[in-house]
């Protein structure tokens, strides 16, 4: 990781700018398929274009990519991206809202680690009272079909 960072460090350094989209897939690390995808979404407005068409893209688009690169990473979704970029942007912004949006992340993260920790409970609960044979009852059926373990179906 650390050996691409520095190859890609190098080759912003020697870039001419502005770049096409697929020296800034290569610069994002991000596919062309995503960068238009971050632009339709109002990510990275204002991508100039060349006077046949192709888009344009400047030190600063690359950097905001990578930016949200980094955001999708750790689990960030559009909208709160959407916030940090306009934090991010914002020379004069307190990092008290940083922080908070950041924080309300992280809760939102162990919440859902938590409720997965207990779905993993359950399916091992279930599977450790299937005998896994040759009979048909089966309580992982059962408790998907919403009965309790052990109780057989009433048709």
């Amino acid at each position: 990781m650390a050996t691409r960072l520095r190859n890609i460090q190098h080759t912003v350094q020697y870039t001419q700018w502005p770049v096409h989209i697929s020296m800034a897939t290569r610069l994002s690390g991000l596919s062309a398929r995503m960068i238009r995808h971050y632009e339709s979404q109002g990510l990275l407005p204002g991508i100039a274009r060349s006077e046949s068409g192709y888009r344009l893209y400047d030190e600063n688009d690359i950097h905001a990519l990578r930016f949200i690169q980094r955001g999708r990473s750790l689990g960030f979704d559009m909208e709160q991206l959407t916030e940090l970029l306009g934090l991010w942007r914002d020379q004069g912004r307190s990092s008290a809202q940083v922080r908070q949006l950041a924080q309300r992340h992280a809760d939102a993260l162990a919440q859902r680690i938590a409720d997965m920790q207990a779905m993993q409970q359950t399916l091992q609960t279930l599977i450790h009272a299937c005998h896994g044979d040759e009979r048909p009852d089966c309580p992982i059926l059962d408790s998907l079909e919403g009965q309790a373990c052990g109780q057989g179906r009433t048709a």
